[in-house]
């Protein structure tokens, strides 16, 4: 039986690639054996057209593309999350096209424009939950400056179920956790490494590329966090740990790089990165990469 919203948000959300083929166009079809195997080991949620994605890297008819075949290719096995940003006209016509396709809810990407504003945010989110016919959404959050009464202001908005909180400070997280309703689900939106410290202050579930991967390893660790066993879920985390590093470096740079390598590694090749992300990765990177895959023995 197919998880409801709430349970999956408390769950992994699984930030898919976005496949190319050999001419540079979407492939979405190459995802099927990576959805099948999450999915297989219990993958809560998938999301499509988030960072790990390259979100930014698509057009929005590219990405209006991939929300339609990956729900195609999950074939209601489980809710999909679908990404939507960039210029309001865009966003809106991306929150029709993924409404359309089938998504669940909306994971709403923080506006990157230079002048954005708190109340220019909740008119934006208003756009988009109009545009949808009422889908519920998510707020990706990136940056926390905003404060926290502007972010209690966007929660309260009709339709937002919840917060991919992905700044580094469990202290602001847990502040902005008290001064909302508690029905607003706050997920760690750092991956594994962070999920400890996130689930410390309240927050429950965490997103991760690694599913792409080895989603047993990551769903392994949600499986210990859930339990509260943190010497477990550490444990668990530091024999990933390595992949992690190798997506942080030059600038998160080779956040995508890392996992598209791996993917061609294990012979599930979803063609390169697009610039600016860093293509291919360095010698040294490969090495520490092609490491962490025989130490674990990943298939």
């Amino acid at each position: 039986m197919m998880l409801s919203l709430d349970q999956a948000l408390t769950g992994i959300s699984g930030i898919l690639v976005t496949p190319y083929d050999a001419n540079g166009d979407v492939a979405p079809g190459r995802l099927a054996p990576i959805i099948d195997r999450a999915l297989g080991a219990g993958l809560h949620m998938p999301v499509v057209n988030g960072n790990t994605g390259e979100f930014y890297a698509l057009t929005i008819e590219e990405a209006a593309t991939m929300v339609r075949e990956v729900a195609g290719l999950i074939d209601g096995r489980a809710p999909l999350l679908a990404g939507i940003g960039r210029g309001i006209r865009d966003a809106c016509a991306l929150a029709k096209a993924s409404a359309a396709a089938g998504a669940t809810a909306l994971m709403v990407h923080q506006p990157p424009d230079p002048f954005v504003s708190p109340r220019g945010i909740v008119d934006y989110m208003d756009a988009i939950a109009d545009a949808s016919g009422g889908l519920p959404m998510m707020l990706y959050l990136r940056n926390d400056a905003i404060g926290t009464k502007a972010i209690a202001e966007l929660c309260a908005r009709p339709g937002v179920k919840g917060v991919k909180w992905a700044t580094p400070n469990p202290l602001k997280l847990a502040e902005a956790i008290a001064a909302c309703d508690p029905a607003i689900v706050w997920v760690g939106g750092l991956a594994e490494v962070w999920a400890p410290a996130f689930y410390a202050v309240g927050a429950r579930g965490f997103t991760s590329g690694l599913i792409n991967v080895w989603p047993e390893r990551s769903l392994a660790i949600h499986a210990a966090l859930e339990a509260s066993d943190y010497t477990e879920a550490n444990r668990l985390i530091s024999g990933m740990k390595a992949f992690e590093e190798i997506r942080a470096e030059e600038m998160n740079g080779t956040n995508v790089t890392g996992v598209k390598a791996a993917l061609l590694a294990l012979g599930r090749d979803c063609g390169p990165t697009r610039p600016p992300s860093a293509w291919p990765l360095t010698s040294s990177q490969q090495a520490k990469l092609d490491a962490f895959i025989a130490a674990n023995q990943l298939t």
